[in-house]
């Protein structure tokens, strides 16, 4: 199948218009709605660590940092659902070709996200308007289906996703789907790694982001017990959770290598096939050869199959006519880069924290350390943005790996750049919005009165502090 693809691919013209504009449209709406996926998914777990610990030793703190973030949880699913939605119609009006010729098994995962979604949304409301009106236990309990249809709703993107970089649980015929295997189109080779990789991505983002914010407030005095409380919460689940993500990348670079090598030359800037390769730090791809990079000998073979003589495929056993341009090599090298390099800084900072923590039961002394906590919710984002930019990237020029190009997915009709200025003003007005909405909420609930004033999306006056109703 591959073969005759590449043979249509030869036979071909140039790319069409469209495809450059869709293509951008795409990124940005993808990675526009993905920073959003933690805290739908993690953030919501990080809320019930604090109602739990509310109810079970009457922990005032802890009950109001749940109420508080159970509001905010809302506002970020509220802004979820509007991008998701457009990212929904985006695949049917810029990807006609893989909608088309794939729908039948690249929709089942979609399906699933969809009663995933409508569940959150319910459990999501009654949670929130529980506080006022629900015995304390029945109402924890309700909050747990928004963290489980959180998790399976990403799950089931991630799937279709997968299913992207390893299809399978399809039966072609003359190019077409004439059967469907659900489940192995679900559970295909790439969806356990890459499930497992972007569940872990989501708590160390939610983690690192809402402890940053208790970091910043802690720096500017704030060192009551409801901010550290709210530090210690986020901040302690993000660093249990950080070696098992750097563990489970190590898994997942070494499944791309097995089953994507195309990917994993990219991910190296590896031009040619060979044994001994060494891992290279930094760099681009210039003329076939990798220059400005710092070269660990050996590396990437030992990485990739625990034996220096290990043979990785380069950019030359890939055909010319499917081969990834240099531009997109060095994008993903480079995005791959940092994703590891933040990776490991926040490693570094979990550790720190755990240190100090052994030592006297208490954050780090210094200041530098909540500077340090205050940015990095920002470097988790930009590591689980670099994480996607390799896994969408990579696959290029494919759109369905061996099946289906890129080029021959996209739409040929319409002004496509016209939908991404629609879509720039929709998700520029939906962010500003949410934030706008975030900063009211905090300008009340930092005010001296700020008990006893009706916030947006809540069910009225907040229960007084102690008091479990």
């Amino acid at each position: 199948m591959i073969t005759s693809v590449v043979a249509q691919v030869a036979a071909a013209g140039g790319d069409p218009p469209q495809l450059l504009p869709a293509r951008q449209q795409m990124a940005f709406t993808l990675g526009f709605h993905i920073v959003l996926v933690p805290f739908g998914v993690a953030f919501t777990f990080l809320m019930l660590v604090a109602n739990y610990r509310g109810i079970r030793r009457g922990d005032a703190d802890a009950l109001l940092l749940a109420e508080r973030w159970s509001k905010v949880a809302a506002v970020l699913f509220a802004v979820g659902a509007v991008t998701g939605t457009v990212l929904s119609f985006e695949l049917g009006l810029l990807w006609p070709g893989l909608m088309g010729r794939f729908g039948a098994a690249y929709g089942l995962p979609f399906g699933v996200e969809g009663i995933f979604f409508f569940l959150e949304a319910i459990f999501v409301a009654i949670y929130i308007y529980g506080w006022q009106r629900m015995r304390p236990w029945p109402h924890f309990w309700s909050g747990v289906p928004v963290t489980l249809s959180g998790l399976g709703g990403t799950t089931s993107v991630v799937a279709a996703n997968a299913w992207m970089n390893q299809p399978g649980g399809v039966t072609l015929r003359g190019g077409q789907v004439v059967d469907v295997d659900p489940w192995a189109v679900f559970f295909n080779g790439a969806f356990w790694y890459e499930a497992l990789h972007m569940f872990l991505a989501a708590y160390v983002v939610a983690g690192f982001v809402v402890a940053g914010v208790y970091a910043a407030a802690m720096l500017k005095g704030r060192r009551d017990s409801y901010h550290r409380l709210g530090f210690l919460i986020a901040f302690t689940t993000a660093a249990v959770v950080m070696p098992l993500q750097i563990l489970m990348g190590d898994v997942a670079a070494r499944e791309v290598f097995a089953h994507e090598p195309a990917k994993f030359a990219s991910i190296e800037a590896l031009p040619r096939t060979g044994t001994h390769i060494p891992e290279t730090l930094g760099g681009v791809l210039v003329d076939g050869e990798v220059r400005y990079g710092l070269h660990i000998p050996s590396g990437a073979s030992l990485l990739a199959g625990y034996r220096p003589d290990t043979r990785i495929l380069g950019l030359d056993a890939i055909p010319p006519e499917v081969r990834p341009a240099p531009r997109l090599v060095n994008t993903v090298h480079v995005a791959f880069d940092a994703m590891v390099g933040t990776g490991f800084a926040l490693l570094g900072l979990a550790g720190w924290f755990a240190l100090a923590w052994w030592r006297r039961r208490d954050l780090p002394a210094t200041r530098w350390f909540l500077r340090a906590c205050a940015v990095a919710g920002a470097v988790a984002v930009v590591s689980l943005e670099s994480g996607w930019v390799v896994t969408e990237v990579g696959r290029q020029p494919w759109t369905v790996t061996g099946l289906l190009l890129t080029r021959d997915a996209v739409t040929t009709s319409g002004n496509v750049w016209a939908f991404f200025i629609a879509a720039l003003v929709i998700y520029s007005g939906v962010g500003v919005g949410a934030i706008l909405v975030l900063r009211e909420m905090r300008r009340r609930w930092a005010a001296p009165d700020g008990e006893a004033v009706e916030v947006p999306y809540g069910p009225g006056d907040p229960p007084a502090r102690g008091v479990v109703r």
